[in-house]
């Protein structure tokens, strides 16, 4: 058998059930179960045989890889060894397939580390096409950006594979105006047919008004352009009736247990986007989020011991991760949460879904995402550290070290770090870290008795990194020392807090206008603030892109506003 593979980690969802994206379903809507649809498509397209049955949905597909169904894997666009339920089994059954190849526009995500070819995929901004969104629109994608190197669009790649194993006449496309009157013309087939999609107005589409194409509703026809949908009070089926599906509720498909006595949920932060392969590479939308965390009710964290910034880790029957937490009653007692964004290579151990259990609906075959059972643990560390440098950092291959999280910042790198050894020389651990020369200075304050250190790295005569530890979570004014890192002289740094007549901005709320939590807080006290909009005009914050003004509205709710830490 031969898998392909691909979610909504960056395609428009829309658009991909339009050209059939899904196992259970053929282009234009058409239904892979019904003889006549199965045979209308053939003979569009010539093709010498169709399957007469759904294929594997995501989580089954990598069981049949795991089992040897699957011998050839086409994963496109998507990054299954994180983003995946139960995601260590997904990432060794990935591994176990005999051949795999990945269409992405990075090679260092999880899942490209396991493939046998990597294939250079052109970014959204880089390509032609259109995409469809939930109304119906379909709106032109024009590139703004030229493709770099040997990338391609995705359209090109498929149809060069096809030629090369020997279809060339059936894959003979050369721009995508042509794919999208191909598209169009089978639309028309489906409509009459019945079926909802139908664009065959455009099937004879030059390629000049293609290019200008404005957003268009469908369906497009001789007799119809947009409009709303079941205006009639028929449905798309053949006598004009609704197919409903009876649906019963019913419990989680695993129940907690004195072992596992919490719930799971995951979801996304406000500035990353799935699995960080674009975000994480963006300074600025990795300053509101920079380490992986796990949200956990005031109750339940006094009732496992667990402090405010604490290491802990998330275990269930799956797998298991560890994140800082996050102390909170935006979740409610007997639930955590868990971002799902963080990739083993922005964290050492910070894959939620590697500990989701994969149970799925039975006809839609989305996976059960919020409801595992799970325990949370205190990881104990031998110490904490936190460091910020222009060199990318060596922390996954430095000995002792057990947690790692790791983000780039406009001057390098940030690191989040644990280790379950003592270093015997924070000065060599920290060049060591840093990857400096020989020839490598240091400038440190070590106090041993409180197991605290600070050391500042400097290779030809400037500061490469500086890195503090402790034997609890570190407290020090971490946006200043990132900002400083290639300003302040080494004693500045390594006070870790603004000296006198700066101030430190805190955690950034506002990334748009890097508008931190402190200067927020200050803002409202001083000047009696009462709504978003007063914060906005007097900070600018939540004034661009406006996903931070629900933070900014949390600010207002409190009573007391202290001095935000980090």
């Amino acid at each position: 058998g031969i898998g392909l593979t691909g979610d909504r980690e960056r395609p428009h969802a829309m658009g991909g059930r339009e050209t059939g994206g899904l196992a259970n379903m053929l282009a234009a809507h058409l239904e892979l179960t019904v003889p006549a649809h199965r045979d209308a498509v053939q003979d569009f397209w010539a093709s010498p045989s169709m399957p007469t049955k759904p294929g594997l949905k995501a989580v089954h597909l990598f069981d049949a890889c795991a089992n040897g169904q699957i011998k050839a894997l086409w994963v496109m666009s998507t990054n299954p060894a994180v983003s995946m339920p139960a995601a260590n089994h997904v990432r060794d059954s990935i591994a176990a397939c005999p051949f795999v190849v990945v269409s992405d526009l990075f090679n260092d995500t999880d899942t490209a580390a396991l493939a046998d070819v990597v294939l250079p995929a052109a970014g959204w901004g880089e390509k032609s096409g259109t995409v469809t969104n939930s109304d119906r629109t379909m709106s032109r994608q024009r590139p703004f950006l030229p493709m770099p190197g040997q990338t391609r669009p995705d359209w090109q790649i498929i149809c060069d594979v096809g030629t090369a194993m020997g279809w060339g006449e059936a894959f003979a496309y050369n721009s995508p105006a042509q794919i999208f009157r191909e598209h169009a013309a089978l639309s028309g087939i489906a409509g009459q047919m019945g079926r909802d999609f139908d664009i065959s107005g455009l099937a004879e589409i030059t390629d000049e008004d293609y290019d200008a194409l404005q957003p268009t509703r469908w369906p497009v026809t001789a007799a119809r352009s947009g409009g709303r949908f079941f205006g009639d009070g028929r449905f798309f089926t053949p006598d004009g009736r609704a197919r409903m599906v009876p649906v019963e509720t019913r419990p989680l498909a695993a129940e907690t247990t004195p072992d596992r006595p919490l719930r799971l949920n995951t979801g996304r932060v406000r500035d990353h986007w799935h699995t960080m392969t674009r975000t994480a590479r963006a300074p600025r939308l990795s300053q509101h989020m920079a380490e992986p965390y796990v949200e956990i009710h005031p109750l339940d964290a006094e009732a496992l011991g667990i402090e405010p910034a604490a290491l802990v880790r998330v275990s269930s029957a799956h797998g298991a991760l560890v994140a800082r937490a996050l102390i909170t009653d935006r979740t409610p007692p007997g639930s955590i949460f868990v971002p799902m964004h963080w990739t083993s290579n922005w964290a050492s151990d910070g894959r939620v879904d590697a500990a989701v259990a994969p149970e799925v609906d039975p006809i839609s075959g989305q996976p059960e995402l919020k409801g595992t059972p799970v325990a949370l643990s205190l990881y104990e560390p031998r110490w904490y550290g936190f460091a910020a440098s222009t060199v990318a950092p060596r922390q996954d291959d430095l000995p002792g070290v057990g947690y790692w999280a790791r983000a780039v910042t406009e001057t390098g790198w940030r690191l989040e770090i644990a280790g379950d050894i003592q270093p015997l020389c924070w000065d060599t651990h920290a060049k060591l870290l840093f990857g400096a020369t020989k020839d490598a200075e240091t400038v440190s304050v070590i106090d041993r008795a409180s197991g605290r250190a600070r050391v500042a790295v400097m290779d030809g005569g400037v500061t490469i990194g500086v890195l503090f530890a402790d034997r609890q979570p570190v407290e020090v004014a971490r946006a200043h020392v990132v900002a400083g890192l290639t300003e302040l002289p080494p004693p500045e740094l390594l006070a870790g807090r603004p000296g006198a007549g700066m101030v430190d901005p805190g955690a950034t709320v506002c990334s748009c206008f890097n508008v931190g939590a402190n200067i927020i807080a200050a803002a409202v006290a001083e000047h009696g603030l009462s709504t978003v909009e007063e914060i906005g005009a007097l900070t600018c914050a939540g004034t661009n892109c406006g996903s931070c003004r629900p933070e900014l509205r949390e600010f207002l709710s409190l009573t007391k506003l202290p001095m935000a830490a980090e």
